[in-house]
């Protein structure tokens, strides 16, 4: 399937339990899902197009809310180490609905991100927090990593 999202080049082989692909950030392959498909693409348009910085992110975060544990697909730490972006992704064929901003804005009641992406690998919507206002707003774009700082 043809992603709204650069081209890049990702390590796909066929093993004994089927497809796999390589994660950059987890340094393995994973089964090739299509939620994993727009997560490789997206994780590598952000590092070669946004200018993020690959030792400052990581794939499948473990958080705890309310007592359950949850993974957050993609978190962006600032200089300080600090989350500073959520990723959440979705299947190309999963419309983002509000119960897929419910989700990530769940998780961030625990991470206080400053910026959420979400991403279904053919729309993408960005929005940054001001927690002193208790406000949000939608970006026309996604930021280099150097805006968001």
């Amino acid at each position: 399937m043809r992603l709204n999202l650069p081209d890049c080049d990702l390590n796909v082989k066929k093993t004994s339990q089927g497809l796999v692909i390589f994660d950059i950030l987890r340094k393995k392959f994973v089964a090739l899902t299509p939620e994993e498909f727009v997560r490789q693409h997206f994780v590598h348009f952000l590092i070669s197009h946004k200018q993020f910085p690959l030792e400052r992110m990581a794939n499948e975060m473990s958080l705890v809310q309310n007592g359950i544990k949850r993974r957050c697909d993609t978190l962006v730490a600032d200089r300080q180490g600090n989350p500073l972006v959520i990723v959440e992704y979705k299947a190309p064929t999963i419309e983002i609905t509000q119960n897929v901003f419910d989700q990530i804005v769940r998780y961030n009641m625990v991470l206080r991100a400053r910026y959420l992406i979400v991403s279904n690998g053919l729309t993408h919507y960005c929005c940054a927090i001001d927690y002193d206002n208790d406000t949000y707003k939608f970006l026309p774009d996604i930021p280099d990593y150097q805006q968001l700082l």
